[in-house]
Parts: structure tokens; sequence; C-alpha cells
């Protein structure tokens, strides 16, 4: 099996980026009380870096069976990221319209 973890670092990185993007053009706006996009953002941020430290881990493990754990848990935590991203898109999309 192709490992995926450098392909998640890579990603969850990118989307932590952007997640953190997020959240700093909320408080600029101060429109951050008024909706729950900077508690999704924030969750998708708390995600996205421990999906990013649990992918370095796999990388790092010498061991195979750790590795597979450490990646599974990345894998994981990443989807669960994604999902608050969605979350927050949504969110953004209702309140323009």
């Amino acid at each position: 099996m192709e490992k995926k973890s450098p392909h998640i670092l890579n990603a969850s990185s990118n989307l932590l980026g952007f997640s953190l993007l997020i959240i700093t053009s909320l408080k600029i706006t101060k429109i951050s009380g008024s909706t729950y996009l900077d508690e999704f953002a924030g969750m998708s941020c708390l995600l996205f870096a421990c999906s990013c430290f649990f992918s370095f881990l796999a990388i790092r493990s010498k061991n195979k069976k750790r590795e597979n754990k450490f990646e599974t848990i990345a894998d994981y935590l990443f989807l669960l990221a994604l999902f608050c991203i969605v979350l927050a898109v949504i969110i953004v999309t209702i309140k323009i319209i």
C-alpha cells in the first residue's frame, strides 16, 4: 500500500494556513461573534494541526505497525477537519446569501 502520510502532511499544513486565514479575517471584520464560523474554523485548525503531527510521526516512525496506526489517526483527523471546513464554507455561503 502506498504511503499517504506525506500527502496528508502537505494537505493538512496548507489547509491549516487556510483555516488560520479564515479566523484572522473574522477577527478583523468583527463578525466572529454573530456566527459559529470561528468555532468551526478553530476546530479545523486544531484537527489539521493534530493531523500534521500524526502524519509527521508516521513518516518518522521505524515501526511499521506504529506507522500504520499514526497514518490512520492522521487520516481520520484530516477527514474531520475537512468536515469542519465544509461547515464553515456553508455558513459563509448562507451568510452572504
